[in-house]
């Protein structure tokens, strides 16, 4: 939506409690799709609303993939059958799917035989395998994709502002007209004054509702996805894996992330919480599943790293379970005139916010604009990927770290580059990771990052896909962020104290943690 309103011309504040993509926005499971579960659900209940939703999902797609090149990419799933009956049930969905992409399409689904599907990918259980059927999605980095567009809306004039939380609502003979806000790193307070505050807060949207109105009824429903990051070893193939429907009727992934296996999911009610964590009922619930459902033999020692994300799902009166809940978005205007918007899915960001904007230019009394983000290219996807990754490889770089730029800052890299030579910032932040000191210093100077897990999470991805690597670069990338920023004493040991025990408790799901700062065991 900042994105959106600054291509239409709008002066935007965008604020965010704590980082840019440190929710729900962050611990998806990567994959840009028009929804096969949907489809199936639209053709066995004559269901309009999810058939609408598959084919929204399939026209954002395209969108997403043409929008991020360097994001986001096409992804075949292959998923491993073991009755005869489902062979031609399943094949006949996707070959819908395939149709209802049209254009869109990015390749056609195929039957593959019990012994092809095990050579293209060895993790498929063989054990009563009669066959399998392929077919295409997309997958993506979602934390990159927010400071993708994020960047692309500052470039237009957006003011953002992460780590700050709105307070209160400012009213004026019952109307909003702005917002207290809190900067929870500083501590000061400031107010800001606006036509329009929109509430796009995901799991958190019934939180800003109530400060509008306390006895508005709950809008959304909140569920756990919990996944877990293996080694490369586990998912050797370029394709990904699905279960459609377990046992208890969920769907699993086994997916390659960035040189890494991402495994997931689970869908179960959830509490609000700012910081959601996997329980240990829940780790050992996809351990049991994969190695059901795989040929993986995972164990809890394999894990390198594990999220939990909120799902922000809007209430359904008569569904009896948050997996049955259809993911679709609404938009609801409160009594003091604020915008809310809530649901939905990645995939289908662009056309949410594209629908928030026409609402609020209607609530403003605007005349109507026309949305640009249909063919708008995020920051990064700008120049061709082989004139980058030329530029890249004339400075010098390892390989992995050339790839590693390009799949998170696209056509952005060479500024590091360049960075690494200025700064003489060209070492390692860990011998196992392609992530460089001059990034870092790019991340604190064009993408806000303001505290050490911004970084190592959500920037470069290191603490998501290996938390030891995370905590064993943390002291160096506190030293950094503490000459950079001009931190003090005390804000260095508070950003410490709060980096290493958020990385302790994170990887505490799954194993012992043993990390030390300043001589304590945290």
């Amino acid at each position: 939506m900042a994105l959106d309103a600054s291509l239409r011309g709008m002066r935007v504040l965008l604020l965010e409690q704590n980082d840019f993509a440190e929710g729900t926005s962050s611990r998806s499971t990567k994959l840009v799709h028009g929804g096969v579960r949907y489809l199936e659900a639209a053709v066995k209940h004559l269901d309009k609303e999810q058939y609408d939703l598959v084919r929204e999902g399939l026209r954002e797609r395209k969108i997403f993939l043409h929008n991020a090149p360097h994001l986001a990419h096409p992804l075949e799933l292959v998923t491993p059958l073991y009755h005869w009956v489902e062979l031609p049930y399943v094949y006949a969905g996707l070959v819908l799917y395939d149709l209802l992409s049209g254009k869109a399409s990015l390749g056609r689904s195929r039957l593959l035989p019990a012994s092809k599907a095990c050579t293209i990918n060895p993790d498929i259980d063989p054990r009563g395998l009669k066959g399998a059927v392929s077919y295409w999605d997309g997958a993506f980095r979602d934390s990159r994709m927010v400071i993708a567009l994020l960047q692309s809306a500052e470039e237009l004039g957006a003011h953002l502002f992460n780590h700050t939380e709105v307070t209160a609502l400012i009213k004026e003979n019952g109307k909003v007209v702005g917002v207290h806000t809190r900067n929870r790193i500083e501590g000061n307070e400031k107010k800001y004054r606006a036509a329009l505050v929109i509430n796009a807060t995901g799991p958190f949207a019934d939180r800003i509702r109530r400060m509008d109105d306390p006895v508005l009824s709950p809008l959304m429903e909140v569920s756990s996805g919990v996944h877990i990051v293996l080694p490369e070893r586990f998912l050797p193939s370029p394709d990904g894996v699905l279960i459609p429907k377990t046992r208890d009727g969920r769907v699993l992934f086994a997916l390659p992330y960035l040189g890494h296996c991402l495994a997931g999911t689970t869908d179960r009610p959830a509490q609000l919480s700012e910081d959601p964590r996997p329980t240990e009922e829940e780790i050992d619930y996809l351990i049991d599943h994969l190695n059901g459902y795989f040929n993986l033999k995972v164990r809890r020692e394999d894990i390198l790293s594990s999220f939990s994300g909120l799902r922000p799902l809007v209430r359904e009166p008569g569904k009896d379970s948050t997996a049955s809940i259809v993911r679709e978005y609404v938009t609801e205007r409160s009594p003091g005139g604020v915008l809310t918007i809530a649901g939905g899915k990645w995939t289908s960001y662009r056309a949410m916010a594209e629908a928030a904007v026409d609402q609020a230019c209607e609530m403003m009394g605007l005349p109507p604009m026309p949305c640009r983000t249909h063919d708008y290219p995020v920051i990064g996807s700008r120049r061709p990927r082989d004139e980058i990754l030329t530029l890249l490889r004339g400075g010098g770089l390892d390989e992995n770290i050339v790839q590693h730029l390009y799949e998170h800052y696209g056509d952005q890299s060479p500024q590091i580059l360049a960075l690494a030579e200025i700064e003489k910032a060209k070492g390692r932040l860990h011998p196992d990771h392609p992530v460089t000191e001059a990034e870092l210093l790019y991340a604190i100077r064009h993408e806000h990052v303001r505290k050490p897990l911004d970084f190592l999470i959500r920037r470069c991805s290191m603490g998501l896909l290996d938390m030891r690597a995370a905590e064993e670069s943390l002291p160096a990338v506190l030293e950094i962020m503490k000459h950079t920023l001009g931190w003090d004493s005390q804000r260095a040991a508070t950003m410490e104290e709060e980096a290493f025990g958020k990385l302790a408790a994170a990887s505490g799901s799954f194993r012992s943690s043993g990390i030390r700062s300043a001589g304590n065991t945290l």
